[in-house]
């Protein structure tokens, strides 16, 4: 840490609801080898922060304690051992937690260069949910051409970032999502077909119009979880990656037997420092282009400024949502 230079940050002042989140001030961090100082301009609001800041996800060993899991800004400072970048570049990155803040340290094998023509805030929404779905979906499904993706939660910030990738890489995608404000937003981002779960069964028509489906994202849990099973057509892959209804359920473990399912999972803070830099390789390789293609955008939804991160929490938590929430430092 440096001593001399403070910055601005938010921290928890004890496990709690968005309340516990007070604007502070902390020495700014330093560039370590491998690493990369950011002048934050803009931070993605997730999940996982929503858990740590309750008391129910501490992060990593030697990771900081500030919430902040993708930031975007410049580079401030370039630490030993680092190559391809320089001050002044435009950077957004995935970090171990730190984002709340004006300057965030971040392994540079985690960085990516902002797209051009995206903003900041833009760049920002990117990092977690494109370096999660490329991994789970991508890289551990094996998501391909012509398959059929079902993407629960369509008009959330995962399901934005699966229904443009789906569709870039050629899959068929079901979306669903309520009510139907949140359904068009996922028809607009290009899903084949997209059901309100309060008006259809997803079950009946992912068999009946699609045969059923070959790679499915739940982030919803509880009874979708026997439900997914269902829908599932031989050797689907189920990819769980949150329970909004409950991670506790009794299934029948006989079709995953008889229809050859994969059932996977994953936390991303807990990989390996080095598969995440073969993440960021991956999408800078095969992804990144998209954006300046046009075929791939960010969706945020709402920017508050750092000293709101309350707000943001609490709006995150309201469920009504779409696409990425972003604070602005």
């Amino acid at each position: 840490m440096s001593d001399d230079i403070q910055m601005t940050c938010i921290e928890i002042s004890e496990p709690g609801g968005p309340e516990v989140l007070k604007p502070a001030r902390r020495p700014r961090p330093e560039a370590g080898p491998g690493e990369l100082l950011i002048q934050v301009a803009a931070a993605g609001v997730n999940g996982p922060d929503l858990m740590q800041r309750k008391g129910l996800y501490p992060p990593p060993k030697g990771a900081s304690d500030l919430l902040g899991l993708e930031v975007a800004g410049t580079v401030e400072a370039v630490g030993e051992e680092v190559e391809g970048w320089q001050p002044g570049d435009a950077v957004c990155g995935l970090t171990n937690g730190g984002g709340y803040a004006e300057f965030c340290a971040v392994d540079a094998g985690h960085c990516l260069p902002i797209p051009r023509d995206l903003s900041a805030v833009e760049a920002a929404s990117l990092p977690e949910t494109y370096f999660t779905i490329w991994s789970n979906i991508f890289m551990t499904a094996g998501l391909g051409a012509g398959e059929v993706y079902l993407v629960h939660g369509g008009a959330g910030g995962l399901g934005t970032t699966s229904v443009q990738l789906g569709k870039a890489f050629g899959a068929t995608v079901v979306a669903t999502d309520s009510p139907a404000e949140r359904c068009a937003i996922a028809a607009e981002l290009g899903a084949d077909r997209v059901i309100d779960y309060a008006e259809e069964d997803f079950v009946e028509i992912v068999r009946g119009e699609f045969g059923g489906a070959q790679v499915i994202l739940d982030i919803v849990g509880g009874p979708y979880i026997e439900r997914n099973i269902k829908a599932a057509r031989h050797d689907c892959r189920i990819v769980q990656l949150a329970f909004a209804l409950g991670s506790k359920v009794e299934i029948n473990l006989m079709p995953v037997m008889l229809k050859r399912l994969l059932y996977t999972g994953s936390t991303l803070r807990s990989r390996p420092d080095g598969y995440k830099a073969q993440v960021a390789a991956e999408l800078r390789e095969k992804v990144w282009p998209l954006f300046t293609e046009g075929t791939l955008k960010p969706v945020v939804n709402t920017t508050l400024p750092l000293a709101e991160a309350a707000a943001a929490h609490a709006l995150m938590e309201s469920a009504g949502h779409t696409g990425k929430i972003v604070l602005s430092v």
